[in-house]
This record gives structure tokens, sequence and C-alpha cells, in this order.
């Protein structure tokens, strides 16, 4: 078994780690990892490869259209990824991405060029009717804006950092006895009921001091301060636009069509129904008997009355995809099924009843119900493919004639934006307000863009910026059209809310400091008046909903001696009381139908300790960097 059908037949802890090492950029690339650029620019260094700032955007560009993507293309609040705490989370990622890069060309890790071919032809989407297409390959490469080339190197080292993560992910070992003991723990149930004391019921108690105020204030003024902010009108050359532009004339179609005949020639096609009766490869020869005599009744039925073949396997057949139809398994061409299975149905005429077929999976009653010979696709069916695929073309040919004099033009008439939208039939767009340092829109999210914008030529002056590659063939020039200044606001503007933040922040301290005299009381045995929830079972593996250091402390709780209570505080939030009634171990924690589960999660959490050991280990050998000053203007 190769390493790829290790990578893509593992379905446990392995795919743990292909996931951390899955490079944002990496198989779809748009920036190479190990490539050193912005000299100085770099907010991290990794043995001898930098991180720039520029990469670290791009990552968490990625990572909100992933995210986007997973919801359906819903509304993502970009607050989620505008924390420092999640900025360094990428950057840590990046480190580990490029920790295993430099290790695996520390270690000489190779992919020959049969196991990236093997790799490349097992992408779905780079296959056709099952099969390899070259055309889809060389499409997705040349979209990229790449040479065959640099696209395989990179594929290479993204493979070879796999292999070398194989190892570990597999190596993570544990001793039954522990495992026992953890499933136990997150076994056990408590009876839990919570009271809460919510800062809202503390806000009148606070009584804030007339200079309390002007204090915060006066302490505070940075968080009162408006950015510099900028409009800006801009222009975009993108070999989009351009392709929008182009239309395909019928002879060029009709001739791009002959050129590529082959493409559209569709396969023999054939749709069946059948009725299963499995029987297992290993069946004994009573067993195989037996299926065979009830799979020959079952034929019988169908011969004598053939238009009952439906019914009979919606009341026989054992496939459970299937029998629900009628057994109709819909239109397939060769290499879809089995053999056995195959050589059947492509061997008999449209309407035939087969014989018994027997196949890895039982015995098979075959009705064939369609057949489509293999035929070329009538240019008709295809030429709204073919006029996109040639404006995409004419797309990517004028923006590469265009780039450079796209540039050049808004650099040297750079006090207007028309030349180039005139000559380029480009519309010249309005921007909203935007600040510096705050997280914008696309195209304002490209860091380079965002600078210059709020750069003295373009605030000064007036000028256009530099023509600036925010996304691959996608080229922007701005020009800005009104500028405030930062300034702080005034008191009076800002009063209200900081009245507002001050009492929350007292009524949150105040219900801290009841809720602690309150378990003090608690716990002495005397009697506190307190509204408490319905009793709840809570697991560690199933926390109901509370916090986690919520479940700490009930789990850390001495029961010796029952009710007891436990609280934790909740800044800004308020306190938690919590009573545990009762307590309930598990006889025979590997009984419990959620041992599997949990045991998955242990073997999960010791590999990643293993994983993370070895992580650490190569920090060592590639010493990493990270400029903290840089990290932090970026948050700010």
């Amino acid at each position: 078994m190769s390493m790829f059908d290790i990578v893509r037949n593992n379905k446990k802890i392995t795919q743990i780690f292909l996931a951390v090492i899955t490079l944002p950029f990496a198989f779809w690339g748009v920036e190479s990892y190990v490539r050193n650029v912005d000299s100085g620019n770099e907010v991290a260094t990794v043995g001898t490869t930098r991180i720039s700032q520029q990469e670290l955007q791009a990552a968490i560009r990625e990572q909100q259209d992933k995210l986007r993507a997973q919801l359906g293309g819903g509304k993502l609040d970009p607050a989620l990824f505008d924390s420092p705490e999640m900025h360094r989370a990428i950057l840590d990622t990046l480190i580990t991405q490029r920790l295993l890069a430099e290790q695996a060309r520390t270690a000489k890790m190779s992919v020959g060029d049969a196991q990236l071919a093997q790799f490349i032809a097992s992408v779905p989407s780079l296959q056709e009717n099952g099969k390899f297409s070259k055309e889809r390959y060389e499409a997705l490469v040349a979209n990229q804006g790449m040479s065959k080339e640099m696209f395989e190197a990179r594929l290479r080292q993204d493979l070879a950092m796999q292999q070398l993560a194989l190892p570990v992910s597999e190596a993570g070992i544990y001793g039954a006895a522990a495992a026992g003991r953890w499933l136990t723990t997150q076994l056990e149930q408590r009876e839990v009921s919570e009271a809460a004391l919510f800062p809202d019921a503390y806000a009148k108690q606070v009584k804030l001091s007339a200079e309390a105020v002007q204090k915060y204030y006066d302490a505070n003024r940075k968080q009162f301060e408006t950015p510099e902010q900028v409009r800006v009108e801009f222009v975009s050359l993108s070999r989009d636009a351009l392709a929008n532009q182009a239309a395909p004339g019928d002879e060029e179609i009709k001739a791009a069509y002959k050129a590529n005949e082959a493409r559209y020639k569709a396969p023999e096609t054939r749709r069946a129904s059948h009725i299963l009766l499995r029987l297992d490869k290993s069946a004994s020869d009573a067993d195989v008997k037996a299926a065979r005599e009830k799979a020959e009744g079952i034929l019988a039925q169908v011969k004598k009355t053939p238009g009952d073949f439906a019914k009979l396997a919606r009341q026989h057949s054992q496939d459970p995809g299937s029998a629900e139809k009628g057994g109709d398994l819909d239109w397939f061409g060769r290499g879809a099924m089995v053999k056995a299975f195959e050589d059947s149905v492509f061997g008999m005429k449209d309407g035939q009843i087969s014989e018994l077929v027997h196949s890895d999976f039982g015995f098979h009653i075959i009705r064939v119900t369609g057949v489509r010979s293999e035929r070329v696709k009538p240019l008709d069916e295809v030429r709204v493919e073919i006029a996109a695929e040639l404006k995409s073309a004419a797309g990517a040919r004028k923006y590469g004639e265009a780039a450079e004099a796209f540039g050049n033009m808004v650099y040297e008439q750079s006090d207007s934006l028309k030349p180039a939208a005139d000559k380029w039939k480009l519309e010249i767009r309005q921007s909203p307000w935007l600040a510096k340092g705050a997280k914008l829109a696309p195209p304002f999210d490209n860091p380079k863009l965002a600078n210059a914008l709020f750069a003295d030529d373009a605030v000064k002056n007036k000028r256009n910026t530099e023509a600036i590659e925010v996304a691959p063939g996608t080229l922007v020039s701005a020009r800005v059209a009104e500028y405030k200044p930062a300034a702080v606001q005034p008191l009076d503007v800002v009063k209200a809310n900081v009245e507002k933040r001050l009492v929350s922040e007292e009524a949150a301290a105040l219900a801290i400091k009841d809720g602690e005299a309150k378990l003090a009381k608690l716990q002495k045995g005397e009697a506190v008046e307190l509204k408490w929830s319905p009793t709840q079972a809570v697991r560690r593996s199933e926390p109901r909903g509370l916090a986690p250091e919520s479940v700490r402390a009930i789990f850390a709780a001495d029961v010796a001696k029952l009710p007891t209570y436990v609280g934790t505080a909740h800044p800004g939030k308020g306190y938690a009381l919590y009573r545990i009634a009762g307590v309930k171990a598990v006889a025979n924690a590997k009984d419990d139908p959620r041992a599997a589960s949990l045991q998955e999660q242990y073997a999960r959490a010791v590999a990643e300790e293993e994983f993370a050991a070895w992580l650490s280990s190569l920090r060592d050998k590639h010493p990493v960097k990270v400029d903290k000053a840089k990290l932090a203007a970026k948050d700010r």
C-alpha cells in the first residue's frame, strides 16, 4: 500500500494531522509558503524562512473564506477573525506548517514522478467519467497563473510534508488502564442545580462618583479615538472583467468545438435495476447454496411476470440504496460497478433480464432498462461551455497584455483614474469611509493597498496609488477623494457609554462579591434564599451548556457529603452557584454506549500530545521567532 493509499484510507488519527498541516495555499496555491518575500516585514521567522505580514493576512482571509463556505454562504461576522487571539492562532498554524516544510527539506523527503502522477490522477475534481482529465488539470494550473512545473513543485512539497507527519500520527499509544480511568471519570454523572446572579440585578446599587466618568475618560482616551479615515474612488483591472468584455463569435466557437471534439465524446452508458440477495465473500458453502436457491426462486417469479420486477425488488432486494426505488440504479458507465455486474449489464440488450449474477456482494437479478450508445455531444449542447472557456482564455490573455500598461498609466497620470478606466472600459467605483487599522472589505483588506491609501502621497498629494495585485489576476488602483484625520471624541459624545460601562463593571463586581458571600454561607450549612434551576445530570463529556470553568469546579468538588456547593465567577457576567445533590458512578464504563466515542477522543488527545511534543523538538532544530511588536501592531 502506498503513502497515498494510507492518506485516503485512514479514517482515524492520521486525518487529525493531515488537517493540521494542510496549507491554505498548497494545493490550489496562491503564494508559496516557502518563498522569502518582503524582507524586513516578517511577523515571524522559522529556521531560515520568513512569514510576512502579507502571508498572515492572506491566511486569515483564507480561513474566513473556508468558514463562509462551511456556512453555505451565510453571513460571517468579521469580528470573529478580528482578534489578537485568532490572529495568533492562525500564525501558530503557519508556523507549524513552516516547521514541517523545513524538516521535510532537512530530511530530504521527496515525492517521485510516479507518486505525484498517482496522487493527481486520484483527485475527484480532476476526473471526468471516473478517469483523469488532462484538460481539467491543465485548466486548473492555468487558472492559478502558474506553470505546470511550479504547480507540481509546490504539490510535491505538500505531499512530502504529509509523508513526514504520517509516522508521528500513527505512533500515539496509550495504556488500557489509563484509558479506563479516564473513561470512568468522563462518564461519572453529577446531579446539579444552578443559581445565577446576574449584574443587572445589582445595577441599582451602583453609585458613580462625579469624578468617575472624567477619570475613566482621561485614563482611557485611546479608546475614544476615531482613527484616520478615507473615502476613495478606485478601478479594478481583472481577468474576469476583461473576460466579460469578450464576445466569442459563432465561427470561433465552432472552430474550438472542432479542435477539441474528443473532449465532448460521451461514452456508452446504461440504466439497470437489480434485486440483490446479500452474501458475504467468506460465506460457507451451505450459506451460498441457500442464497442461490432463494435467488433462483425469485428469478423464476421475475421471468413469469417481468412487469412485477419493481414490486419484487421492493419486496426481496437487500440493497437499501435501490430497493425502495424498485431496484433502479440510474444511469452509469463502465468502471462504476463491480466487474461481474458490469459485464452482465453491458452484455445484455435493452429490456433483457439476466440469469443469476454472483458478485462480491451476493446474487443479483438484473434488468437493463436503458441503453445510451457512445456519442459526441452536439455543438448546441456544449456551446455555452465553449463560449465561457473562450471568454476566460481571452480574459487571461488580455490581462497579461494589459497589466503592465495599466500599472504604468495610473502611475504616470497620477492625478486621475479616468484615463485607465476609459482605455480598458472599467467602472470607477466609490468606497464607503475606510478606517485605518480597521477590518476592511475586499479589495481594501489587502494590507499593501490598505497601507497605500493612508500614505502621504495618497492623502496629502491626492495621487493614485500604484496598481496593486489584491488577488491572482486582479489589479487595483485607488485615489483618495476625502480624508478625516484621527481625533479623540469629546467626553460629551461618549459620556453615556462610559457611564453604562462603569455601571456594568461595578454591578458585575457586586454580583461576584455577593455570590462568594452566599457560597460561604451555603458551605457552612446556613440557609440562603436562592432561585435554583431544575436538577440536571452533568458529565464531563456532557456539560449541558455549562462553562468549562463551571464544569471543572463541579467535578473538583468534594462529594463525600451531599449536598455540596461550588461557585464560579464570570467576569462581566456575574456569578454562578451550583448545588451538587447526587453522584452516579458508572459500574462498567466499557459497556456504556458512549464508550467508543470517548475512547476515540482519548486516543486523539494522546496522539495530539505526541504530535505537539514532536513539533516542540522541531522548534529546537528550526528556531522560531515571533515579532510580537509587529503582531501587536497588526491587531491595533
